[in-house]
């Protein structure tokens, strides 16, 4: 029995799923790889039952406590701005939120590790990994503006919530030649990177307009 059936889903999911695979295509993904794993990923599990409808439109949705699941747009993009130089062993994960932004991440890489620091969100996103066998990820309830020296060098690094300048402490944890995708500014006012470490620091590129919830230190409980 298939995750879908399971859930009572079905062809209707499908569907759905596969319209916004082509919308995805339009607004110019072109990895395959990585459009396969938004069709893939079941996005109407990781939000409330009530928005479950709306699951699969290319929006962002609340998950509670102030946070948001991001627009499949940008979780397609991002995923493809960190593998597209070639596929990536470990990858850090700043900002859990739901879940949906991992999941489709371990269809691609070997093993992430996910910092969240809303003890709730976490539960939540530990459950549904469960709910789904997903058996490559590695939570962390913590203030994933610190990182996870200890379990580094990364690969690479995903942030999921908007600093207002690049954090070193991150780009330390990258490996050289590794690659970090993040949001960085303020309120309206923001913008996608992408950083590569190199031997002598790192290089960015300003890729496009966009708006996150801030990163924020401290945890809760």
């Amino acid at each position: 029995m298939t995750l879908d059936s399971h859930l009572g889903i079905g062809m209707t999911s499908r569907r759905t799923r596969e319209r916004l695979i082509q919308r995805l295509r339009k607004e110019g993904i072109r990895d395959r790889l990585v459009l396969n794993a938004i069709r893939t990923t079941p996005r109407h599990i990781f939000v409330d039952e009530a928005l479950a409808s709306r699951a699969y439109e290319d929006t962002a949705l609340p998950i509670g406590h102030g946070q948001t699941i991001s627009q499949p747009y940008i979780v397609a993009r991002m995923t493809e701005l960190l593998i597209e130089a070639g596929a990536l062993d470990t990858v850090l994960e700043v900002g859990t939120g739901s879940g949906y932004q991992t999941a489709v991440l371990s269809l691609l890489v070997n093993r992430i590790y996910s910092i969240e620091r809303i003890g709730e969100l976490q539960r939540q996103a530990r459950r549904r990994f469960q709910s789904m066998g997903i058996r490559n990820i590695r939570l962390r309830h913590s203030d994933g503006g610190l990182g996870l020296p200890d379990y580094g060098p990364f690969d690479g690094i995903i942030v999921t919530a908007a600093p207002e300048g690049i954090p070193l402490a991150l780009v330390n944890q990258l490996k050289q030649g590794g690659r970090m995708v993040l949001p960085i500014g303020a309120d309206q006012e923001q913008i996608l990177v992408r950083v590569t470490r190199t031997s002598d620091g790192y290089e960015k590129e300003l890729l496009e307009r966009v708006v996150f919830v801030p990163l924020l230190s401290g945890v809760q409980r």
